[in-house]
């Protein structure tokens, strides 16, 4: 069942992202202005951090499949951790950029700018979830269940960072 989940949010993930591409061809210039705004350098630490926890969330699978419980546990926990950093910082993100009086309706750029990144968000927190009740008993196959849908956040997060902070 978790990979129907998974494919049909890499389906919605994947349908937003094409639309960011139709309308970046539509709106060059305002997507060009959109970009310019952000902070690829705190997106850039972002995508270290989320990456970090990914490769956290792999050993903690690999500790539960050779019974170290308390190893994935250890594991599981520094990723939910960078998870909640990833969290932390994105939302000084979005406090820098509402600071700079940009929200929603600024541009076309910047609705789809925080509706793909506030769709990932919400992932990611769902994602801390997931990764603390498959904590508790630390048995493989629920550890590679929620360690499967955390890779899905990353693997969106590793498309999403270039295609709005870096490609022009």
């Amino acid at each position: 069942m978790i990979w129907v989940l998974i494919f049909s949010e890499l389906a919605a993930f994947g349908l937003f992202l094409g639309t960011f591409a139709v309308a970046r061809v539509i709106h060059p210039s305002v997507f060009a202005a959109g970009q310019a705004a952000l902070d690829s350098n705190l997106a850039g630490l972002n995508t270290v951090v989320l990456v970090t926890s990914g490769w956290a969330a792999a050993r903690a699978a690999k500790a539960a499949r050779a019974s170290e419980k308390p190893t994935s546990r250890r594991w599981l926990a520094a990723a939910m951790l960078l998870g909640g950093l990833f969290v932390a910082l994105k939302l000084a993100e979005y406090a820098g950029e509402v600071g700079q009086g940009i929200g929603l309706e600024t541009s076309p750029f910047f609705t789809l700018y925080f509706l793909l990144t506030g769709f990932h968000l919400l992932h990611v927190c769902l994602g801390i979830v997931i990764l603390a009740v498959v904590c508790r008993r630390a048995e493989a196959s629920g550890v590679e269940t929620g360690t499967a849908f955390w890779h899905m956040v990353d693997l969106v997060w590793i498309v999403m960072f270039p295609i709005l902070y870096l490609v022009r």
